[in-house]
């Protein structure tokens, strides 16, 4: 049970809530605080003092006052004229971050949302009840108004959820659960549309998704400077010890860890090979890099979604201010920075994956790993795939944030596109998995031809999870099914956690 408002909520907190399916509830002091800042709203109203988003209109609209006999209707008109998300909907772990996030965003005090509210949002947490909300339609600032939108109709019956793997009426999902539908009163439109736990759910599942890929990169990547018959020598910690970025060092380490009692990299210590190719001797630098930006990106999003981002912001002092904590740019940029980081994870496999095909690259392995080549195609088409799949990541790679467009009559003037930054950051880590799965299947293929010579303590281990699931290929077969089940193997951080234990 993870108690919203105790401390401040991780990203391994949304992950076991989205996809493990952790039951949540608020905290005393939590509860205390959006009581509070309930208050503060409804003595406003009683007291006839004019606040933005509390007693008037939205946006451009901001200097129209709204009568408090109108409030829940204004609510009503909000959502169904904000509902405007187009596209597929996220997935349900997406949807469970974002009630989550939104939930723990509500906790700070700053809202004023209802305590019925917030209590309703963890009843569709708890008892399955998943929100449909389009990926496409926000800029980013505002907040993400059209998928939170999509989220808060639920709340009241309205649009669409998920329950128990089917798609029904928001109405049907909250009956079948026996969740009582919400009229929404003043504030709590705004409240709830306007922040950032859109692009900062998406994002803490890709920062996840993204570590447990970096180190999984690092194992295929010594499976691949074994059967390519390269040397451990530039893994030395002396080397690392000397341009001092973190990442790099404990990519290094980790390839040290891989690849130790090798006896395939000692068969060759005194060959005349001076040094291997940028692939291989620069992983640590190239993985480590990748693992700084990543480790940005989480500072980044677990700092936004501990953080009150809608407007106005409510005080304990009664102060109703606005402001622009909506903007989603800090997370726009760590998003860019992600996806650019995990596309050159996937940038650089494929060059590994490229020498272990090609005979002129591969030291003595056979063409495309298959014997017989010619009359079988081996491992060819399997690296034109991961090529695919690397130039898509250069065309998604391109930042969103330093794209901006006026919205709301030039209200909004500068908006941080941090949606679509998040959205595409996943997208790349998505096609990376299937480059390291491609990349560990072909590895795993051209270590069988280094047999009867041992590879490195956790590589073995790397090898053998591998060969758990997909056999040694002897002539052409379909292949696509092979990649299938090894992605699954990096994806679930299989492949990884088989390295891991090395007695």
């Amino acid at each position: 049970m993870i108690e919203l408002g105790l401390r401040p909520l991780t990203i391994d907190d949304v992950v076991h809530v989205a996809r493990q399916c952790e039951k949540v509830e608020l905290s005393a002091p939590a509860r205390q605080r959006i009581a509070a800042a309930r208050k503060v709203v409804d003595d406003t109203l009683a007291a006839g003092i004019v606040a933005y988003g509390i007693s008037t209109g939205f946006g451009a609209l901001k200097n129209k006052t709204i009568s408090p006999q109108d409030q829940q209707q204004l609510q009503k008109n909000f959502l169904s004229s904000h509902a405007v998300g187009v596209g597929s909907a996220f997935s349900e772990d997406v949807s469970r971050a974002i009630l989550l996030i939104s939930a723990n965003g509500f906790c700070l005090g700053h809202s004023g949302v209802r305590l019925q509210t917030v209590q309703t949002m963890l009843e569709l947490l708890n008892r399955g009840v998943h929100p449909i909300i389009p990926e496409k339609g926000s800029v980013g600032a505002s907040g993400d108004l059209a998928p939170l939108t999509h989220m808060a109709q639920v709340l009241t019956g309205n649009g669409d959820a998920s329950y128990q793997g089917k798609r029904m009426s928001a109405s049907e999902a909250l009956q079948a659960a026996g969740i009582t539908p919400l009229t929404l009163e003043a504030k709590e439109g705004l409240g709830l549309s306007n922040g950032t736990a859109a692009m900062t759910a998406v994002g803490a599942l890709a920062v996840h998704d993204a570590q447990t890929l970096a180190e999984t990169a690092d194992v295929s990547a010594a499976m691949s400077l074994e059967a390519l018959m390269g040397t451990d020598a530039a893994m030395d910690e002396r080397i690392h010890s000397a341009k001092a970025h973190p990442g790099q060092q404990a990519a290094a380490a980790h390839l040290r860890q891989l690849t130790k009692n090798s006896e395939i990299i000692a068969s060759h210590k005194d060959c005349d090979r001076i040094q291997d190719a940028y692939s291989l001797r620069c992983i640590p630098q190239v993985h480590g890099a990748s693992r700084d930006a990543i480790a940005y990106a989480k500072q980044v999003v677990e700092t936004e979604m501990n953080s009150a981002t809608d407007n106005p912001l409510i005080f304990p002092d009664g102060m109703i201010l606005s402001g622009g904590n909506f903007h989603g740019q800090p997370v726009a940029l760590a998003m860019d920075f992600l996806g650019i980081a995990v596309a050159e994870l996937g940038n650089i496999s494929d060059r590994r994956t490229f020498r272990l095909v090609d005979p002129k690259l591969n030291e003595g392995l056979p063409a495309f790993l298959i014997q017989d080549s010619g009359l079988n195609t081996g491992y060819m088409i399997v690296q034109y795939t991961a090529a695919a799949l690397v130039s898509e990541n250069k065309v998604l790679a391109h930042p969103a944030s330093v794209d901006s467009i006026p919205t709301c009559a030039n209200q909004e003037d500068h908006v941080s596109m941090g949606t679509i930054a998040s959205r595409k950051a996943a997208q790349i880590i998505d096609n990376v998995q299937h480059v390291i799965a491609i990349e560990a299947l072909c590895a795993a293929q051209a270590l069988d031809f280094r047999l009867p010579l041992k590879s490195g303590l956790g590589t073995q281990k790397a090898h053998a999870c591998v060969r758990q699931k997909v056999a040694y290929v002897e002539s052409d077969r379909p292949i696509q099914p092979d990649i299938l089940t090894v992605l699954e193997l990096v994806k679930s951080g299989q492949l990884l956690q088989s390295t891991q234990n090395q007695g």
